[in-house]
């Protein structure tokens, strides 16, 4: 890829969980502890080995708005919990995703290079996020992770109304930013959310593609966050 497609770019948009934030590291901690307080007779090794998947198909669901957040922070818990064969009452379920939720942000790893990324990219763009999660879980994690300082605007789903990959989000941060969607650069790792919710409005993208999935030519992308100092 051609580094003049991004030479006249000022302003860089981040999506956080899965892409900065190591989502899947800290999620695993957060849940050990939750099992381990509330006594459950099973491994975070065979709650995980279910919860994952269900989790990322729940919040795809979520994204395209065919569920609530509370079927979401709910159902996940639950299906996980019916596969492992283990009942319990629907105020425990609650109670497990509050606990989760709670502990979630005290878990703060990064992916590797994130900080160096940050630091390389502040000195030459104007950063900012755009994210679909949870107001509050969002705000605690940027901030306890110590990227915070690094962004000028935060767009989460709560405050735009509407999720990623609807294109009133990316119009909403665009706004926020007080920025022209030809001088940005949107990057994440959820090709439906993040590439082309951006694309939709005209937003040059480049693909977090840790996993290395097979995408289109077409689509500027990165296999560690320290690669993007090649194409930007």
């Amino acid at each position: 890829m051609s580094l003049k497609k991004f030479e006249h770019k000022t302003d860089i948009f981040f999506d956080l969980d899965h892409t900065l934030w190591d989502f899947e590291k800290n999620s695993a901690l957060a849940f050990e502890q939750v099992l381990a307080e509330m006594k459950m007779p099973f491994s975070i090794e065979q709650f995980l080995n279910y919860y994952v998947s269900i989790n990322a198909e729940y919040w795809d669901r979520y994204s395209l708005n065919q569920i609530s957040q509370q079927e979401l922070r709910v159902g996940r818990i639950r299906d996980t919990f019916n596969l492992l064969d283990f009942s319990t009452s629907s105020d425990q379920i609650v109670e497990v995703g509050d606990k989760y939720l709670n502990y979630l942000t005290s878990y703060n790893y990064l992916f590797d290079g994130a900080i160096e990324i940050l630091t390389y990219l502040n000195d030459k763009y104007k950063l900012h996020i755009i994210t679909n999660g949870f107001d509050q879980v969002q705000a605690r994690k940027i901030k306890n992770s110590g990227i915070e300082k690094y962004f000028q605007t935060i767009t989460n789903s709560e405050l735009a109304g509407v999720k990623k990959p609807d294109a009133k989000i990316f119009t909403y941060a665009l706004q926020l930013a007080k920025v022209a969607v030809s001088d940005t650069v949107m990057i994440g790792d959820n090709l439906l959310a993040d590439i082309e919710g951006a694309q939709k409005v005209g937003m040059d993208v480049i693909y977090y593609n840790e996993h290395y999935n097979t995408v289109p030519d077409t689509i500027p992308q990165v296999n560690t966050l320290l690669d993007i100092k090649s194409l930007l």
